[in-house]
Parts: structure tokens; sequence; C-alpha cells
């Protein structure tokens, strides 16, 4: 009997149901796949009766490495090792389909690494992934609401993104204390060109660091007081950081790079 790892942010999906449902959601048949954290492979067993070109899986439990291994054969590649440490488009020929029951500990940092790492040819077609429903409804979230914030800032820039479903803590075992949420990453075809994204995290680091103040001080820490940028972005320094679109923080970030330049 395989017991669950807290320490790893290990909660297994078993709801047949759920497991359909993630499965159908986008063509597997002949597609390369890229399965994070397959866990006791409940998931991977459906995604291989839907013939997969190739699947391979990260999993970072030697445990649950092994006892895939053993459950699997050679119908699949295990990668027993940390996703935080892969080179994910290394992978693959071609682009990829990722399916990820994502550790909940370290869901944000996994998807923050993806998004910083991407070049404008994108190495996945799709990321199917499950979050905490907190980190899900900060994600998705647009401006001039509370859960707006750097999460939705960075996710939105390449990627749109799509919610699926909710899902309660009695598809899992052990059942979390928390509900989760499946989303779905496709890569946007035009989006602001951003030289270096690490601007953009420092951007809006800096602004909602203090997010329920106004614009004044973070915006003057960055530009200097800069007008023409006011002017042109059409920003009121007495707002708050929530109140600034998506749109405004790219260009906040390309002005900024301007002005480094």
């Amino acid at each position: 009997m395989i017991k669950a790892k807290k320490s790893l942010g290990q909660n297994f999906l078993i709801d047949k149901n759920i497991l359909e449902k993630i499965s159908n959601i986008t063509i597997i048949k002949n597609k390369n796949i890229l399965e994070i954290g397959p866990g006791t492979g409940n998931l991977t067993s459906y995604i291989l009766k839907k013939n997969p070109k190739k699947l391979i899986v990260i999993e970072k439990d030697n445990e649950l490495s092994i006892n895939l291994e053993n459950k699997f054969k050679d119908k699949l590649t295990i990668l027993n090792d940390d996703i935080l440490k892969i080179e994910e488009a290394n992978l693959f020929k071609d682009n990829v389909t990722v399916f990820g029951n994502l550790p909940y500990n370290i869901s944000t940092e996994i998807l923050s690494k993806w998004i910083v790492n991407l070049k404008d040819n994108f190495w996945f077609e799709v990321l199917v992934l499950m979050f905490q429903k907190e980190v899900a409804d900060r994600i998705i979230a647009e401006f001039n609401t509370p859960n707006y914030g750097r999460l939705s800032i960075i996710c939105n820039w390449k990627l749109n993104i799509k919610k699926i479903c909710d899902i309660g803590p009695e598809a899992f075992f052990p059942k979390p204390k928390i509900d989760s949420s499946l989303l779905c990453f496709y890569p946007k075809k035009n989006f602001i060109k951003i030289k270096d994204p690490n601007n953009l995290e420092k951007i809006t680091r800096i602004f909602f660091n203090q997010r329920r103040k106004m614009l004044k001080k973070p915006f003057n820490q960055l530009f200097n007081g800069n007008k023409k940028i006011l002017d042109k972005l059409k920003i009121d320094l007495t707002m708050r950081p929530q109140n600034i679109d998506l749109e405004t923080y790219y260009q906040l970030a390309c002005e900024y790079e301007n002005l480094r330049s």
C-alpha cells in the first residue's frame, strides 16, 4: 500500500469521472504527452488508453517511480527527477501536451518557471493543470477584483487560460482540506514583446508589494515620476495596483526596458 507523502504535497486523484473528463479535454492520440506528478498512475492509465505517440512522466518520489515502472512496463518513459530541475523543452522534438496534478506546495513555482523561461516558439500545445482553487482563482482573476495580482499578470502574458471545473476533496486520496480547480493554458498568437520576463516580475513585485497603497510610490521608484509614461499609458497615481489592467502592466515592462537600454 503506497502512502501519500505530505512533504511532497501528494494527493492522488481517484475519481474515475474526473479522470475520464481530464483525458477527454484535448486530443491525445498520436500526440507527445508529458505528465507531471503521475503518482499512482491513475490518470496515466487513461492517457495510455488514448494511444499517445509518446508518453513521458516525471515523478520525484522514488517509491512511486518504481511502482509506475512495474505497473506500465515499457509503455512509457519515467523520469525519477524534480520537475523544477528539468528542461522540458528538451524532452521532445515536437510540441507536447502537458497534464499535471501539480504538488500544491510548488504549483506556482512550476508555472512561473515555465512562463519566465518561455521563448516565442512555445514547447507545448496545451497545459492541463490542477491547482488549489485559491491559486487558480488568482491565476484567472480580472483586474479590479481582490484576487488580481502578480500571478494573474504573469500567467496571462503569453497564455490564454480557460477554467474547466472545480473539484472537491472527495475526488482525491487522501482528501485535501481544500477544493481544487482544473485549468487549461493555450499559447497566445499575439502578445506584447518583453525582452526580459524578469522585468515583468520585478515591476509586478514592486507594484504589489503594498497592494492597498496608491501607485505613486512604486511608480516613482521604478520610473522616477516620468510624466510622459503616465500620459502615454493613462495611469492615475491615486489608483491601486489592482486597478491597472493586464496590457498596461506589459506596456510598463516595455517602458522600463526602454529606459534602461
